[in-house]
This record gives structure tokens, C-alpha cells and sequence, in this order.
């Protein structure tokens, strides 16, 4: 038979195929969800009343109108009944593992040096940073969060618990200038990170990291061995600034300038750092983290709590500044979902300016979303329901209680929805919770492990803790 003619009929029979057997013509995907409310947080801030996110290899292969959905065949299908689906929340600043002393300290001067590091030189090991990392991102879960960057000794142990859960983090290993507890000596967690980094180095939901504290508990020459490596290694740096009253009089009497001046001055400031609180940033410094393009961790929750002040993050949001949202550890703002700050955000940076139409609703889902992908340098990956992008994404309850009647979506959100609103957490394409019940990891086996682990340290700070 001629080619021509074998061709042609190769042609017909697959259009005959097509037309008899359409359905196997779909292309395949991992998941679909129909009839949902997508709110995409996209360039244009698209939104789809009954509309389809389809997902393949862990992305995002389609997300549109509802008629998209015919389109694809899936091994599973999540009806969402008009339910809001949209971007999972970014926690750009935590401590995770610190909930197993959630409630230690609070309303006590001078927390920090008097009693966060003297308990956490005598209790901290690998069982408690293990364990209280995963129950923390238990919580995170079901609060709708799908990406940390954290903070904290031992961080192996978050990263392993994250890899247990399916969580996504940048995860930073704590730097300081004395002996900590993973380090016998001043700065050891140095050393920590770099095997820390080569150990993570390509995992897929682990991104390692160096975390020197802070300006003052990490000397000016340490800073730059930090800031070498980390160029070196290609990695990220987390770093509490400009959080503390001492802090800015300290670098002010010593250098004359801010700790953010001071901290650009050696270097550190660069689209690797990611500053959480940033609490005393002037215009000036603002402009200088705009033109570095250094990332900011906004924790309104826990600098309120502090009564330090309130971080100028509408001014950095307006200016342009990658600014995300933090809860900081479940030792100063006490829990970990980033929802419950949301009103928090909005309404106290209305009282702080003085003016009720600033930081409008949809900037402060821009910022929990978009913000904290901008803020971590993630923006090409996370933060947006977008095609191409990790299918990071959040189910919630339209129909409870707080959010009835539903006007508006970014108003709903931020002033009336709740952690407990969100349904289903899908990190990379998998189902990490469904309705409520999260499905990689024994929930009531971790809060066993943290049941027991109070009862260790209730007794030790019984006995007193200095």
C-alpha cells in the first residue's frame, strides 16, 4: 500500500476513535475540583464562581471556568460544592517546634534572655524539635498553611518532620554566639548548617538554610562567614531585625546607624535575606530593603503581644517591599495559622495610621499568598493559583457559620473566616488533609508524644529553670 494512502487511513480511524471513544481522548491529571470558588490571587486577581482547578505531577495544569473540567479524566475528583479554593497560606516566620512550650513565659519581662534561652539550654534536644516541629505543622495544616520558613536548633529534625508530613519549608538553622543546644561552642550552628544544607540539598519540599539570630546575638564577623556561605551554597538566610528596643540603641550608639543600615554594611542584605519583624524600619530603610530586594516576615500577631510596636508593613507593602506574614513562634503569638492574623493585619494598621481605608482586604490576602512567595523568593512557584505552578492550594468552608452571608471573598477572609473554615490542604499535589482529617501522619499519636513531653518539662520548670 502506498504510504500516502496508509496515512490517510491511519487519519480516519483515528477521528472514528475520537468520536467513538472521546472519553479516553481527555487528558489524564492527578486531581481535578469542580464547582468550586477559585480565588486564583493572580496578576489580575482572577476569580472563578464555578470554576476548576486541575492538577498533574504536582502543578497546577489548568485552572479556569467550569466547562474546563471536561477536558481531563483524574484518579480523583474533589466536588467542592461552591467552596473557596484558593493559594495556601505562607508562614514566612516561625519557630514550629517551640509549641511544646506554648504558653511558658507569657506576660513575663525580659522573655528572651530570662527565661526562652535558659529553658530551651537545658530541654532542647532532637526528641522535642522532632516532635514539636510535626505537631506544629499539624496545626499549620489544618490552618491552611502549605509553606514555612523556620527557624530553630536541630533543624534536621523539622526538615524530617516535614518530609513526614508533606509539609513545604525553608528551613534555617539557628546561629548564635554562645553554646547552643546542638552546638558546644559559640557559633557551632555554623558547622550544623553547611552539613544541615548538603544533607536537604534538592529535596523537593525542603529548602535548608542558615539562620543567624539577630544583630546582636551574632557578631559582625560571623555575620560575613554566614553571608560567604550562604553565597556559596546558594541558600537562603533568616534573621530576626530591627526587633528589639536594645537592638536599635545598641547598633546606634556603637555604629550610628539602624540594624538594617548596619546589616548593609556587611553585606547581609541581599535577595537571600528574609528580615522577620522589621518593627523599627524607617523610610530610609524601607528604601534600602526595597533596593536590595530583601524579603520581610510581618508578625503582627506576636510584636502586638510584645507591645514593642507595630511594624510599618503597609508602608512596605505600598513601597513595593516583598512583605509576608508570619506568626513567629507559638511561644510570643502563640498559634501558627496565618487566617487568624489576617484581621489583625488589616485592622491594626488602620489604628496605627490613623485611617480606616488603608491596607484593604484584598492587600492582606495578597500578602498571606502572593506576599510570602515575594517575600521568600518564591513568586515563580507558589503563592497564585496559576498554571505551571506547585499545586499548593486550600479548600475552605463557605458555608460555616462566621462565613455566611458571603459578599465579598477578600473581606470574608480576613474578617470573619477562621483556621477551622479550612477543609481540605493539598501541598504539591497531595491531599495532606481531606475534611478536616490530615492523612500522612497519626494525629492522635503526635499529641501523645507532646501530652508527654509537657509533662517532662512542666517538671523542669517546676524545679525552676536557671
Amino acid at each position: 500500500m502506498p504510504l500516502h494512502r496508509f496515512v490517510q487511513r491511519m487519519a480516519v480511524w483515528c477521528f472514528i476513535a475520537i468520536v467513538l471513544f472521546g472519553a479516553d481522548a481527555k487528558q489524564p491529571a492527578d486531581l481535578v475540583i469542580t464547582h468550586a470558588y477559585v480565588v486564583t490571587m493572580d496578576g489580575k486577581k482572577e476569580i472563578f464562581e464555578d470554576g476548576v482547578v486541575v492538577v498533574k505531577d504536582g502543578r497546577i495544569a489548568a485552572v479556569g471556568p467550569a466547562n474546563i473540567a471536561a477536558r481531563y479524566r483524574a484518579d480523583k475528583t474533589i466536588d467542592a460544592a461552591g467552596d473557596i479554593v484558593m493559594p495556601g497560606m505562607i508562614n514566612t516566620h516561625t519557630h514550629a517546634s517551640m509549641t511544646v512550650f506554648r504558653g511558658l513565659g507569657d506576660d513575663v519581662p525580659d522573655r528572651l534572655q530570662r527565661f526562652i534561652f535558659p529553658l530551651e539550654h537545658k530541654l532542647v534536644d532532637r526528641e522535642i524539635v522532632y516532635w514539636g516541629g510535626l505537631y506544629g505543622m499539624v496545626e499549620m495544616i489544618q490552618g491552611g498553611v502549605t509553606t514555612i520558613a523556620d527557624m530553630y536548633y536541630f533543624e534536621d529534625e523539622v526538615a524530617r518532620a516535614a518530609r513526614k508530613i508533606g509539609m513545604r519549608g525553608i528551613l534555617g538553622e539557628t546561629v548564635l554566639n554562645a553554646p547552643e543546644p546542638d552546638a558546644k561552642e559559640p557559633y557551632g550552628g555554623i558547622a550544623y548548617a553547611e552539613k544541615f544544607i548538603r544533607d536537604f540539598r534538592g529535596d523537593l519540599l525542603v529548602t535548608p538554610a542558615f539562620a543567624p539570630h539577630a544583630p546582636y546575638t551574632v557578631d559582625a564577623e560571623h555575620l560575613r562567614i554566614v553571608q560567604k556561605k550562604a553565597d556559596e551554597l546558594d541558600v537562603p538566610i533568616l534573621m530576626h531585625v530591627a526587633e528589639m528596643p536594645d537592638e536599635v540603641a545598641s547598633i546606634r550608639k556603637e555604629f550610628n546607624k539602624t540594624p538594617i543600615e548596619y546589616l548593609d554594611g556587611l553585606g547581609l542584605l541581599t535577595k537571600r535575606m528574609v528580615a522577620a519583624h522589621c518593627i523599627f524600619a524607617s523610610d530610609s530603610d524601607i528604601a534600602l530593603l526595597k533596593a536590595r530586594d530583601v524579603g520581610v516576615a510581618h508578625n503582627m500577631v506576636s510584636n502586638i503581644k510584645s507591645a514593642k510596636g507595630v511594624a510599618p508593613a503597609w508602608k512596605m507593602f505600598q513601597d513595593g517591599v516583598r512583605v509576608g506574614l508570619g506568626t513567629d513562634g507559638p511561644m510570643s503569638g502563640n498559634t501558627l495559622d496565618i487566617i487568624g492574623q489576617l484581621g489583625y493585619v488589616a485592622k491594626v494598621q488602620k489604628l496605627a495610621n490613623h485611617d480606616r481605608n488603608i491596607m484593604h482586604a484584598v492587600e492582606v490576602v495578597e500578602m498571606a499568598t502572593m506576599g510570602g512567595a515575594r517575600a521568600l523568593h518564591m513568586e515563580d512557584r507558589i503563592g497564585s493559583l496559576e498554571v505551571g505552578k506547585l499545586a499548593d492550594l486550600i479548600v475552605l468552608d463557605s458555608q460555616s457559620t462566621t462565613m455566611t452571608p458571603f459578599y465579598d471573598v477578600y473581606s470574608t477572609l480576613v474578617y470573619a473566616a477562621s483556621a477551622h473554615d479550612v477543609k481540605t490542604t493539598i501541598i504539591q499535589g497531595r491531599v495532606v488533609m481531606e475534611n478536616r482529617k490530615i492523612t500522612t501522619v497519626n494525629v492522635d499519636e503526635v499529641r501523645e508524644h507532646m501530652r508527654s513531653l509537657s509533662r517532662k518539662i512542666s517538671s523542669v520548670v517546676a524545679a525552676g529553670i536557671q
